[in-house]
């Protein structure tokens, strides 16, 4: 029904008490402006009309069973638990069928005052709450007198289960998500002018994730690296400062030492004004903790500072994966385990991208000197004299095999990943029209314009190497990555449709020399192994393999100076998938490159994925 009274009351009194008082203006005021009314006069009067007329449409429009099932999806019960449902397995972990009478009334009590009834943080308060609405349902011929006088004396038993950010598919990717949006609501606001609260206003967002890719990409991920990881340990067996290796006793004090500020325990005992003396004290103290493992949470005890080794130790992945026409995002995967390990190593981590970086030297030079992947240039020792390109010393870039091959084709020089062609291409087109490129691809990095950069002494961010080239597979077109299709109020109305920027940024036929340079990667170079069969040194951790893809695939492999950070974007078609597999610390590594080079290291994950 509608309470006139209580409705005049409301808009007098600007929404601080009384307001609306039957459950049908309830689900009206949830439904279209939330928990929180304006403090304008206009605007209240303006909202409480709109209430009025709203309700007496829901009175004709739906049986009082069908509004009431209304209200309580969307009441806010606290505790990340939007609606019933929300609540009844936040707090009970049930679906609502599966209440007890006791249970029911608790939630039912709550909707008074859900932070004030709160069976969580105020039992005592919940559970005479919970008797009045048992005396109610006795008073209306729900419930028998003596039955309400057994529930009433039970004790509030909770299976509470709150809704965990740590938890579930695409934590690192909702993390990223959860940002954006509080930074969205501060440029969007409702149309009372009014912020909207991400956690309360029932805001629908739709993504462009798909579920099972992520599903598959978070899968390929923990397969891979726990294997990997195996070896990584062997390698660190007798290293005295594991995971560290060669460097310093200062620069591991330097490691640690931030390590340990950055910390929980460092944040805490800082706040009860403890010493840093005693601080670092503590963390030589064992201390029983519950650590990650690849195999699940394991309960030990161990001092504070192993921790930090034993967390260094652990080998992380970055993994995004994009449709180069829309730029719509299809997987992320930020890290191993967001519970333990926060940094997303897609959007916020820029590492060092080693041969990954070279398509964007070859495509400068197919630009500006016309060339082709059919063309031919010598594979021989090349150096760069000082003053030229401003380099301070005499540059001379030695090919990791050490070998010169001759007179090679431009796809086979990049399928072998030849440095000195390299080097010969951007002493020709010039550093400075590389890193503008570079920039036109979309990644955001600082980048020197200087000779070395064409061996991929560069920091470039999974995000922007997958953007950068998905520009090849579109035709020379950037497409910026998006990950939010549409956002629609608690009553299904569009309020935010993101509109897809791009950019033509290379002719479409140098793209597609682009790409026919890239698929001899797979074919012939780097990356062959995802179409052979066989083995060899190193192959017990290439998870998955054999992989025989028999479709077109264009990608690069790339491993960064002492094998810090092994990479593979891949693309087909319709896809391209970035991966990038280090430690946290760059000076935790492997020990040898047949385990960290990105042929090992990344590729791996993305063979399946894709399978």
């Amino acid at each position: 029904g509608i309470d006139a009274r209580g409705t005049m009351r409301a808009v007098f009194k600007l929404g601080t008490s009384g307001g609306a008082s039957t459950i049908t203006q309830h689900l009206a005021k949830n439904l279209f402006h939330g928990s929180e009314g304006s403090r304008f006069i206009l605007w209240r009067i303006v909202q409480k009309a709109k209430e009025w007329i709203i309700a007496v449409k829901l009175e004709k429009q739906y049986t009082k069973e069908e509004i009431l099932a209304h209200y309580l999806n969307t009441v806010d019960f606290v505790s990340n638990a939007y609606g019933i449902r929300s609540a009844s397995k936040v707090y009970f972990n049930k679906e609502p069928k599966d209440l007890t009478v006791d249970e029911s009334a608790i939630l039912v009590g709550m909707l008074q005052a859900p932070s004030r009834y709160n069976p969580k943080t105020h039992p005592e308060r919940a559970a005479k709450r919970r008797n009045i609405v048992l005396g109610q349902m006795v008073k209306n011929n729900f419930l028998k007198s003596g039955d309400k006088d057994m529930y009433a004396a039970k004790p509030v038993k909770l299976d509470f289960k709150p809704e965990s950010h740590n938890e579930g598919i695409a934590t690192y990717f909702r993390e990223y998500l959860r940002d954006f949006m509080k930074a969205w609501t501060k440029d969007n606001k409702k149309p009372d002018d009014s912020d909207y609260d991400i956690y309360r206003d029932g805001l629908k967002i739709y993504v462009t994730l798909d579920s099972r890719m992520q599903e598959y990409a978070e899968e390929a991920v923990q397969k891979h690296l726990s294997n990997l990881q195996v070896e990584f340990n062997k390698q660190q067996k007798d290293n005295k400062n594991k995971p560290f290796v060669r460097i310093s006793k200062d620069e591991t004090d330097k490691i640690m030492m931030q390590a340990m500020k950055n910390s929980e325990r460092w944040r805490q005992m800082a706040s009860q004004d403890k010493s840093e003396e005693d601080i670092i004290k503590s963390f030589s103290v064992p201390t029983k903790m519950t650590v990650f493992t690849w195999k699940g949470e394991r309960d030990t005890t161990l001092t504070p500072t192993d921790s930090i080794r034993y967390y260094k130790s652990f080998l992380q992945a970055g993994m995004m994966s994009m449709e180069p026409r829309t730029g719509n995002i299809k997987a992320w995967v930020g890290g191993v385990n967001y519970k333990y390990f926060q940094y997303d190593h897609v959007g916020q981590g820029a590492r060092q991208v080693g041969s990954t970086f070279k398509p964007f030297v070859y495509a400068t030079a197919i630009e500006q000197l016309n060339a082709s992947p059919c063309d031919s240039i010598l594979d021989s020792p090349f150096t760069i004299p000082k003053g030229r390109h401003h380099v301070t010393e005499t540059w001379t870039p030695n090919n990791s095999d050490h070998q010169y091959r001759g007179m090679v084709t431009l796809k086979k020089a990049l399928a072998y990943s030849i440095n000195t062609v390299s080097a010969k291409l951007i002493d020709k087109v010039g550093p400075e029209a590389v890193v503008d490129l570079t920039h036109k691809l979309g990644v955001k990095s600082d980048i020197p314009a200087q000779p070395s950069i064409a061996l991929g002494a560069v920091e470039i961010t999974v995000m922007d190497m997958v953007a950068a080239y998905s520009t090849f597979a579109n035709q020379g077109v950037y497409v910026k990555p998006q990950f939010i299709s549409r956002i629609e109020d608690k009553n299904g109305s569009l309020i935010y449709e993101p509109m897809p920027e791009s950019r033509d940024v290379l002719n479409k036929d140098i793209a597609f020399a682009v790409i026919r340079l890239l698929e001899g990667v797979t074919e012939s170079g780097s990356g062959v192994r995802l179409r052979t069969q066989g083995g060899g040194n190193g192959y017990e951790r290439v998870t998955g393999y054999p992989y025989v893809f028999k479709n077109p695939i264009a990608g690069k492999t790339g491993t960064s100076q002492n094998q810090s950070d092994g990479w593979f974007v891949g693309m087909v078609p319709n896809l391209a998938t970035g991966v990038w597999v280090g430690c946290e610390d760059r000076s935790a590594r492997f020990k040898s490159i047949t385990y960290g080079q990105g042929a090992v290291a990344a590729l791996p994950i993305w063979g399946i994925y894709m399978k």
